[in-house]
């Protein structure tokens, strides 16, 4: 790896739960495979990808399918900390296999505030990415409170995307973006641009998610998705589970829905 290497561009990508998964909640390598693999000719064309990872709770659930555990709380917090070295065996295996390096970063909301600890992640994140390796950024449920808890890890990946001046922050998941009505119905059709005064909150369709999956929604991902283009960072969201989706979108193919600032077109 080049020592000090500089790249063209950053880019966060966020992948949920919910497109790293099967339909009886086991996380799917080849899906982990597919995303390494674009991060890592990603890196060959000067881009460094930050990915922001979920899948912690459900590789420990793989583990701990059975437990004792009454406490919602305490329960999560021990399938997440069972979890978490399980996910990140994975990636290192995978970006292995390119010659390339990851780095876990675990994080909790009050890293962010200004002070000391946001000083700190900064020069993390600098520090790895100098060095050509990949930063794998989840918040660290094993200790996060209530007070210190991000919303989910859309909000993790958009603090991320301003911590480091990302170009680009991507959101994956199951579906291909905002749709005009429910993404399952014919009559329905995809919004491929979305400016940050744009109101189509009418639009997004509630969801109920199983016990353990991610806590985030399409709700959440376009908030997110409008604060973090008011920053100047474009957003994507898209689906995880199409090939070459980070590449369509870093290319500049007009795939998924783009969320930026209208002066920004």
């Amino acid at each position: 790896m080049d020592s000090e290497k500089q790249y063209k561009k950053r880019v966060v990508v966020k992948v949920g739960t919910n497109v790293m998964v099967n339909k009886d909640n086991r996380i799917v390598g080849p899906i982990l495979k597919r995303l390494v693999d674009q991060i890592a000719r990603l890196y060959e064309e000067d881009v460094i990808t930050v990915l922001i990872s979920s899948g912690s709770v459900i590789a420990g659930k793989e583990v701990l399918d059975t437990n004792n555990i009454e406490n919602d709380t305490v329960r999560r917090q021990v399938y997440s900390a069972v979890g978490q070295p399980r996910m990140m065996r994975h990636y290192y295996s995978m970006f292995h296999d390119y010659g390339m390096r990851c780095a876990q970063v675990l994080a909790t909301k009050r890293d962010f505030d200004p002070g000391k600890h946001r000083e700190n992640m900064i020069n993390c994140y600098e520090g790895l990415m100098s060095q050509g390796i990949v930063p794998i950024a989840n918040e660290d449920d094993a200790v996060s409170l209530s007070m210190s808890m991000f919303t989910d890890n859309d909000e993790l990946a958009s603090l991320v995307a301003e911590l480091i001046n990302a170009d680009m922050l991507i959101l994956l998941t199951d579906t291909d973006g905002l749709y005009d009505g429910h993404p399952d119905h014919d009559d329905s059709s995809l919004i491929t641009h979305v400016t940050t005064d744009q109101r189509v909150e009418q639009f997004v369709q509630s969801s109920t998610k199983k016990e353990g999956e991610g806590r985030g929604g399409m709700e959440s991902k376009l908030n997110v998705a409008k604060k973090t283009a008011a920053k100047d960072i474009t957003t994507f969201i898209a689906n995880g589970k199409t090939p070459d989706i980070i590449m369509d979108i870093v290319h500049g193919k007009d795939v998924g829905t783009r969320i930026f600032q209208e002066d920004d077109e």
